[in-house]
């Protein structure tokens, strides 16, 4: 591989991107327009649900549950009701995902010690969304009822239960239990890969369509330094990117970081440079620049979203699509980058992930290399 022809095949791909300020413009804004409409309305977090409340008790004790239930923040009561067909009503028209129905005889069963119930009512065409509500009234009308009965003995025996078990929760790594110190390092990763994919994957048809191609092959220059030199070009960009979505994701989202920040650079430069050889090798297998568009777009978005385990578990995934999924490199930087930003996990535990990302850089630029080898011949 010869230096002065690959700083040739460099300079002449940067001076493309700089005389296109439209395409480099909106290859900078892009991310940081994805990362800020993704950021803000992606979340996870189930707060504030609408919720019908009706109480057939009428007793301090169902008030009192009641006011837990409005001064949680994972509920928002809209209506309070006496009959059942305005919770139907409210429920078909999406008004409200919940109705907490405070049985009659509520507080003389609970106060007696006897079994008591609340019923819930859930829209389950919602499902996810509506288990999450069930555990939280759950726990809301079980920790009420404990704390009520607590008292009641207390008062009869004149000295509260001792009590055999405790329990402490401690959350690790993201105690504040927000969705958004979650989604936001994994979106970076998912963004790179689709903006770097397809940032490269024009960069050799576009050569075929404006006529350019033939000049290059009647040059001494090599596949591998052809490939090598557009890259060079695109990651230069790309590293830019990176480095305005990291500093969003910690000055604007506010997720902590608490890795090693080289670290963190060396595998977002071996990511890029995957994605980047991966956009080349799709570029060099089509001559038109819409059909590199289509193959990278749907090699990069698709897999990016749903088979990285960006936003679904890839344990809980059917085995035959685990399978799949070891052949998308943004699993592996995922797994880099939350525990670089969350847990400050080092490289002794994600050596694989480096590893096989490394893997997968060397593959994509040996494919690449190789598909322009058979152009040229």
């Amino acid at each position: 591989m010869n230096g002065r022809r690959l700083r040739a095949i460099a300079r002449k791909e940067i001076l493309h991107i700089i005389r296109d300020p439209r395409s480099l413009a909106s290859a900078i804004m892009t991310p940081l327009i994805m990362l800020l409409i993704f950021g803000y309305a992606l979340s996870l977090d189930v707060d504030r649900i609408p919720t019908i409340l009706f109480d057939l008790d009428h007793t301090p004790q169902s008030r009192d549950l009641a006011r837990e239930f409005r001064g949680s923040r994972y509920f928002q009561i809209i209506e309070e009701t006496q009959s059942y067909r305005p919770v139907e009503a409210a429920m078909d028209a999406r008004h409200a995902l919940m109705a907490i129905v405070i049985n009659p005889n509520y507080a003389r069963h609970l106060l007696a010690g006897e079994e008591s119930s609340v019923q819930l009512l859930l829209d389950g065409s919602d499902s996810n969304t509506a288990s999450i509500a069930q555990g939280y009234a759950e726990g809301v009308v079980q920790s009420f009822a404990a704390r009520v009965r607590t008292d009641a003995q207390s008062m009869v025996a004149g000295k509260p239960p001792q009590i055999g078990v405790g329990v402490e929760t401690r959350v690790w790594y993201n105690p504040d239990m927000l969705s958004r110190n979650f989604i936001v390092p994994g979106l970076i990763a998912v963004i790179m890969m689709i903006i770097t994919g397809n940032l490269s994957s024009l960069t050799i048809a576009r050569e075929w369509e404006t006529g350019t191609m033939e000049q290059l092959l009647s040059t001494p220059v090599r596949p591998a330094e052809l490939a090598l030199g557009k890259l060079t070009a695109y990651f230069l960009v790309g590293l830019l990117d990176m480095a305005i979505c990291l500093v969003m994701g910690v000055y604007v989202f506010e997720v902590p970081f608490k890795g090693n920040l080289f670290v963190l650079v060396v595998s977002s430069c071996i990511f890029l440079f995957g994605s980047l050889a991966s956009g080349v090798l799709i570029s060099a297998s089509a001559r038109s620049q819409l059909i590199a568009y289509q193959l990278g777009t749907l090699t990069t978005f698709l897999p990016g979203f749903l088979l990285s385990g960006f936003i679904y578990s890839i344990s809980s995934m059917p085995r035959i699509i685990q399978a799949i999924t070891v052949l998308v490199p943004a699993r592996y930087f995922i797994d880099i980058i939350k525990a670089m930003f969350l847990k400050g996990t080092g490289i002794a535990l994600l050596w694989l992930d480096f590893l096989l990302l490394c893997f997968y850089g060397a593959a994509m630029f040996f494919f690449a290399a190789r598909k322009l080898r058979q152009k040229v011949a």
